[in-house]
This record gives C-alpha cells, structure tokens and sequence, in this order.
C-alpha cells in the first residue's frame, strides 16, 4: 500500500502573492482618515458646496458682461469653469493632507521661495488684467501672490520658532525685512489688499512668538504711520480711501454690491431671479457675497458667515493642547490668511472696507485662488494631524523635546 499524503490546505488552489504595498497604503490611508480634523473638512467641504452654487446664480451676470460680439458666453460658462477647478483644488487638498508634517513644512518653504522670486518676475514678464499686473503665464497661468500666502505663514512660522534654538537670534528684524519685500512687490503690481493681509498675518504671529508688549504699541504705530504715508504718496491706496468715502467709479461699485447684497430681504429673490447682480462688474469674484444677499437672502449670507468663523474656531480649538511652537505658529498663520481674505471681502460687499479687488476664499470663482486657498485647508489638516507614531521636532515652547499628541 502507498504512504498517505498529508493533507494541504488549498492544495492545487491558484493563490495570489501577497500585496504588501496595497496594504501599506491602505494603512497610510486608515491612519490619515483617523488623525486628521474631519470635522475641519466637513466644514471646509460643505462651504465648497455652496459656493458652487453661489457661483452658479452669478454665472449668468459675468458671463453677460463679458460676452462680446463676436464671443457669447454660455449662461454657465463661469460655473462650468469653477467646477474644474474645484475638483482639481480638492485633489490637492487630499494629498497635501496626507503630507508628513515634516514634509509639509519642507514643501513649504520651497514654495514660498520659488513664489518670492516669481513676484520678481511678474513686473518683468507678467501680463495685466482688470488694470493690474499680478499674473505669470510659464504655460500655466496663475497669480503668484496666491501661492505665496500659505507658503508664507508656514515660512514664517519657521523662522520665528529659530527663537527656541538660540534667543539670540534676530527673528523678527529677519520676518521684518521678509515682510518688507513682500509688500514692494506687491505695491508695484498694485496689489494693496494682499499686502494688507500679509502684514496682518505677520503682526499676529510675532505676537504669538512672544514680542514684548512695548514693541508691539510701537509697531503699531508704526502701522498706522504706515497707511498715512501710503495715503500720501501711493496713488492706489490713496484713491481707494477716496473712493471709500464717496465718489468715483470704485465707490459706485461698492454702493451698488451693498445695495444688491441687502436687496433680498432675509430670504432672497431665489435663484438665477435677482436682477441687480447684472450690473456689479464682478459678480462671480470680488462681490459674490453681494449675489448670495440678493438671491439667498440674509439668512444664507449668516449661514456663510457662521462657517468662516466655525472654520477659524475649530483650528484653534486644535491647537489648545499643542506644545510645539512651530505648529501653533503655522496654523494661526495659514488660518489668519484665511479668515482674513474672508472677512474683507465680506465688509467690502457691506460698504464697510474699501474695495479691494479681493476674491471669497473657496466660494468665488477662481482658478489661482481656489488651487492656493485647497492648499492652505491642506496644510492645515497636515499640520494638525495628531499621530503619536510621528517622531517629534524639538520645537515645544518649552525648550524640552515635545511630547506625544493627545489622543
């Protein structure tokens, strides 16, 4: 008799190798899914939503602008457009979320370099549009401000955290003299309204790096001293304080988005029926919120208005229990940037802040602007991950090796 053969399991059974990379990434994307904010991106993404249809209902308006004789515009054409651009801004805003912090904070910096020396070129080589000179065209076309402002803060934020290293070292005079250029390049373009946010987002991450009270009431001053000189001698900020006070085309274009904005009522015209929105001249940009006032009423602008400040919020709620320097730094900044863009466009639509050629950050139509506002929410889901398998940087505010994140 034969010997019995032992049994197999699977015997003559087609099995498949093993996946180890498969299973790697569906790891990376379990940790991910677990340690960012996703109430940040419930929040982020429910305000994407509805500035899609914000910018659906002012589609009709720009695109009835700028059609001309020989091109006419589909009604949707703007909406159409923004669409595109919002799907590829969410594509970068998932991977830049899924960006080690380490290497959020190295991307960074590389990009803010290579923005600082694109708004070089701009003056040189970039071409005008609505008056202003702020765009490159490398085969793309894009507004190099934009991508330099997250970049910025994450910049920034590193250098004034050098202070734990050695106090010694002159942080805010080398921030300072950074700030500095940035705001020629962007005067030169014009670009007034940036360099407001930027000097903004710098004056608060010096405070929050601990400048002595004294100096801040001096750079105060300095700050103020510093719009009177601009009123003076820069012919751009000093029309649109003229113009915020009455008189002149710009100030017509403001009146008429505070008018339109407060049109609807608490309950708007409904959709695609407002009629003052066909003549603001950037009905899908800069006074979008003016649209929303009109067609949606008041109720759906305190809606949009509520998100902004639930957004701001909950970023710092993250940061409550954080120690590293760096990170409290790059996410107050990237956040001031955000809130800020966001809060002056909204007064500007109220008659409450000169105009500002400002864009609605992930409401407006825009192709720079959503790309560079999908990287600033990405940064800021990457940075406030809470991962305490990540080895830390001795960045803690303390001096001391960080420790773990709290669960």
């Amino acid at each position: 008799m034969s010997a019995a053969r032992p049994y197999i399991p699977n015997a003559g059974k087609r099995t498949e190798p093993p996946r180890p990379y498969a299973n790697d990434r569906k790891r990376q994307l379990q940790i991910w899914w677990r340690e960012i904010d996703r109430v940040l991106l419930g929040l982020v993404l429910s305000l994407m939503v509805l500035g899609s249809i914000a910018v659906m209902a002012a589609s009709p308006a720009s695109a009835a602008r700028l059609s001309t004789s020989d091109v006419t515009l589909n009604d949707l054409h703007f909406f159409l457009l923004h669409i595109r651009w919002q799907v590829l801004g969410i594509m970068v805003l998932f991977a830049t979320s899924l960006l080690p912090q380490e290497l959020a904070r190295r991307g960074s910096i590389i990009l803010g370099a290579a923005m600082l020396f694109a708004l070089l070129l701009v003056p040189l080589i970039g071409f005008e549009r609505n008056g202003a000179t702020r765009w490159l065209d490398l085969g793309i076309a894009f507004q190099p401000s934009e991508f330099l402002k997250p970049a910025f803060a994450v910049l920034l934020a590193w250098i004034l955290s050098w202070k734990i290293r050695d106090p010694n070292l002159p942080v805010v005079p080398v921030s300072a003299g950074l700030l500095g250029y940035i705001v020629i390049m962007l005067m030169a373009q014009p670009n007034l309204g940036a360099a407001i946010l930027f000097v903004g987002c710098w004056f608060v991450l010096v405070m929050l790096a601990g400048l002595p009270m004294k100096r801040i009431f001096t750079l105060t001053g300095a700050g103020l001293g510093g719009l009177v000189l601009a009123y003076i001698f820069y012919g751009n900020a000093r029309n649109r304080i003229d113009a915020f006070f009455g008189g002149g085309t710009a100030y017509d274009q403001v009146d008429l988005a505070s008018r339109t904005l407060l049109g609807g009522g608490w309950t708007g015209t409904g959709l695609g029926l407002g009629t003052n929105k066909m003549r603001l001249p950037e009905a899908h940009t800069d006074y979008i919120f003016s649209v929303i006032g009109e067609e949606f009423g008041l109720l759906a602008c305190a809606v949009i208005v509520v998100l902004y400040l639930a957004i701001i919020l909950r970023v710092l709620v993250r940061l409550v229990d954080e120690d590293r320097l760096f990170i409290i730094l790059a996410a107050s900044g990237l956040i001031a940037l955000f809130g800020g863009q966001a809060f002056i466009n909204m007064l500007m639509n109220l008659q409450l802040f000169p105009s500002k050629g400002m864009t609605l950050p992930l409401v407006s139509y825009g192709g720079s602007s959503t790309i560079a506002q999908c990287f600033t929410i990405g940064l800021l889901l990457a940075i406030t991950r809470r991962n305490p398998y990540l080895s830390r940087e001795p960045f803690a505010m303390n001096g001391k090796p960080a420790r773990g994140n709290k669960r």
